[in-house]
């Protein structure tokens, strides 16, 4: 980040490092902290399923700056107008979701790659019909020098167009999302079903051989996320808090009960992919 001695999340994947985070729901004031002390690079704050107004984001995504964590939005929809609105509020990296044509994922890059810059003249040099000054490029490429953008791709339509959505310049990564990437292809959360394990090797496959991020969020057990990185996963997106706090409480109860001989209720259905 600007005027930080420290490497930016952006730095810390161009160097080739791993970095970890998990998706908050909370606007308790307490998370910012309590996720430093775990020693995470970034937080994944998603205004597509939790209901969180500008507000509430903005001072999410300041008070995680200021603990040293990058804040992560994922946007509602393939909006450049609400991804310039998430970055005005703090965010540090953008993903849309349910990205499907280059058109999007342009756009995506226009909004997070070339801010300020708007209207016919960002589409003009979008589409390459106006090359920017020397000293204009100069301006744009400091303006937005710590930003990531990021596609979701989590459908059949974005893979059958993979080579070409991820060919996009500008794109830095790639998020998986598997709970609609599994329904997408028929196999609703058959997470171990092999034709869902391939479309994902061929989403990482591909987004690496492009010299793109690559991130997959699970809320189930950590040895997903060990299976992936070994398959070249280096954004690691690893739960949410209610899923933590659930999981968790569910164990300590698990072992308290056990312990002194009381009945164990019916086991609970697990916590959802978001």
């Amino acid at each position: 980040m600007k005027g930080s001695t420290h490497p930016s999340l952006r730095q810390k994947l161009q160097q080739g490092q791993r970095v970890y985070g998990t998706c908050i729901t909370s606007t308790a004031p307490m998370w910012p902290k309590a996720v430093q002390q775990v020693g995470l690079d970034f937080v994944f704050l998603d205004t597509e399923h939790i209901p969180m107004d500008r507000a509430e984001l903005a001072t999410l995504c300041q008070q995680f700056r200021a603990y040293g964590i990058t804040p992560i939005v994922r946007i509602p929809s393939p909006d450049p107008f609400r991804a310039c609105q998430v970055i005005d509020g703090g965010a540090i990296g953008v993903v849309a979701p349910y990205l499907e044509s280059a058109e999007q994922v342009r756009e995506l890059v226009g909004a997070t790659k070339y801010r300020p810059l708007k209207g016919e003249r960002l589409a003009n040099v979008l589409n390459g019909t106006e090359i920017l000054s020397a000293d204009m490029q100069a301006y744009i490429t400091a303006y937005n020098a710590d930003q990531l953008c990021i596609a979701n791709i989590e459908s059949v339509p974005a893979l059958n167009r993979l080579d070409e959505l991820l060919s996009v310049p500008g794109l830095d990564a790639v998020f998986i999302g598997p709970h609609d990437l599994s329904v997408s292809l028929g196999l609703p959360e058959q997470y171990d079903h092999p034709d869902f394990d391939a479309a994902v090797r061929t989403i990482i496959h591909t987004a690496r051989s492009k010299g793109l991020s690559i991130g997959i969020h699970f809320s189930l057990e950590p040895e997903r996320q060990i299976k992936w990185i070994n398959e070249g996963v280096n954004i690691i997106v690893h739960s949410f808090d209610i899923a933590l706090f659930s999981q968790r409480l569910r164990h300590d109860l698990s072992v308290i009960r056990e312990a002194v001989g009381d009945h164990q209720g019916p086991e609970l259905v697990g916590m959802p992919v978001i």
